[in-house]
């Protein structure tokens, strides 16, 4: 069984991180080095912040995030003393504001931003006009431009991180536009607060150098896999606003009587974790860092897009849902009873189940007769049993009953929910249960956040 590392890049460009043996070398003009065990050390200059005061320091022995006003000191003596001192360490030692996380996709950027709400009258009147800038214009907003949006329904509220209490916020757009948030960092002098920004995906290699030539901004790359898990393990630990944060389709099979029902993570291990974003990665997991790659396959949410963008005209993944959601998926694809003229009861394939994608499409008469919205959800019916077989697969092989579908493919998009979960239930004959979670696509930015705000636990 493959263990899976952390990849953490050892070399760079003059400027940039540089690691060895766990002791950070020298940081970007002096202002921040981050030694690969998580500590993080930082001047009395700004970074992406603050300037000196109550919040800077050195960060090498922060305690756990955690929801709560305070650590709780039962126990010896002795182990009191240690929790007040861990509080204190964490009070001292955190790193300057603003904290993002980032997750540069092959279609989106998904990015998290912790907006204090605890701020003291000292820090706002030592905090630089830049950074409250930055908080005004991405709390006051919930789209930025035309394809940047703040999804306002997936905030975090009142939650603590790093012994501060504030909201989490949750910010998409198109990977697409990543030069005009480049060339926006330059504009408003990002570099001048903080110049290094934690950033997973593969954007996070493909734009390291505009970053830095275009912004004077440094990115400290992180593996996206292992973002992705302990992104998610971190949301599903603290919850969604008091509620869970995953979710199952009861009685899938029945269309009718087909309800979402909330339920927990608990003792999550093993999982099987398919994150469906432009492609799709399977992961068999089995603790947040023993996990292996299984499999993937080409043929996700970017393949769902740009067919549709071909086939229907449309220019957006909201668009081809929207279209999709008003289609017949059975005036594209041939069905079993198309061929068998109902059930093949042999092999108990129902005559609803598709035969061949696409299959009808071969007859001149029945492409004449298709409507746009009829390929949409034809397109997305095939991407989602695609996807839903080889997890199937993947489940059965591994010898894992919980399986989670994450990533934003599965946005606003109820169609294909309900259909892995159909999928998971009827082919394992009640035997799986497709679980899905409701910050979707966003974990691996929420786990490049949580490098930021990396701990080590005292011994």
């Amino acid at each position: 069984m493959d263990k899976a590392k952390s990849m953490m890049d050892k070399k760079g460009a003059p400027g940039t991180f540089h690691v060895n043996n766990g002791q950070s070398q020298r940081g970007f003009n002096g202002q921040v080095a981050v030694a690969a065990n998580g500590g993080c050390c930082s001047s009395s200059s700004n970074a992406f912040g603050l300037s000196t005061g109550p919040n800077s320091g050195t960060l090498e022995n922060l305690h756990h995030l955690h929801r709560g006003d305070d650590v709780e000191c039962n126990g010896s003596p002795a182990k009191r003393c240690r929790l007040r001192r861990r509080t204190e360490s964490v009070r001292r030692n955190r790193p300057p504001f603003p904290w993002f996380g980032m997750d540069i996709g092959g279609t989106l950027v998904k990015l998290v931003y912790f907006e204090p709400v605890d701020i003291t009258a000292e820090e706002e009147q030592e905090e630089v006009e830049n950074l409250k800038s930055i908080r005004r214009y991405l709390t006051s907003n919930v789209a930025y431009g035309k394809t940047g949006v703040r999804d306002v329904h997936l905030e975090l509220r009142n939650l603590t991180m790093c012994g501060r209490t504030g909201n989490l916020h949750f910010i998409r757009f198109p990977t697409q536009a990543m030069p005009r948030f480049i060339q926006m960092g330059h504009d408003k002098n990002f570099s001048s607060l903080h110049t290094t920004l934690c950033a997973t995906g593969g954007g996070a290699y493909k734009f390291e150098n505009d970053f830095r030539t275009v912004a004077d901004l440094e990115l400290l790359k992180l593996d996206e896999l292992d973002c992705l898990i302990r992104g998610l393990l971190f949301v599903d630990r603290v919850s969604f606003n008091g509620h869970p944060e995953c979710y199952y389709f009861q009685n899938p099979s029945d269309t009718q009587s087909c309800v979402k029902k909330p339920c927990t993570l608990d003792n999550p291990f093993p999982m099987l974790l398919v994150n469906i974003g432009s492609g799709v990665s399977i992961l068999a997991v089995y603790s947040e860092n023993n996990y292996k790659r299984v499999t993937g396959t080409s043929l996700g949410g970017g393949t769902f897009l740009g067919l549709c963008c071909l086939l229907t005209g449309c220019e957006t993944f909201e668009e081809a849902l929207e279209m999709a959601s008003k289609g017949d998926s059975t005036n594209v694809d041939k069905l079993v009873k198309d061929i068998y003229g109902g059930d093949y009861e042999r092999f108990g394939l129902q005559g609803s189940a598709v035969a061949s994608s696409f299959g009808h499409m071969m007859s001149k008469e029945k492409r004449d007769s298709i409507s746009k919205e009829d390929l949409a959800r034809a397109t997305l019916v095939t991407i989602t049993n695609n996807i839903g077989s080889i997890a199937r697969m993947c489940a059965v092989n591994e010898k894992i009953e919980r399986v989670v579908f994450v990533g934003n493919f599965l946005r606003i998009n109820t169609v294909s929910t309900k259909l892995l979960a159909y999928a998971m239930d009827f082919w394992s004959k009640g035997q799986l249960r497709a679980l899905f979670l409701e910050h979707e696509g966003y974990f691996g930015a929420v786990g490049a956040l949580m490098e930021l705000l990396k701990t080590t636990e005292d011994p």
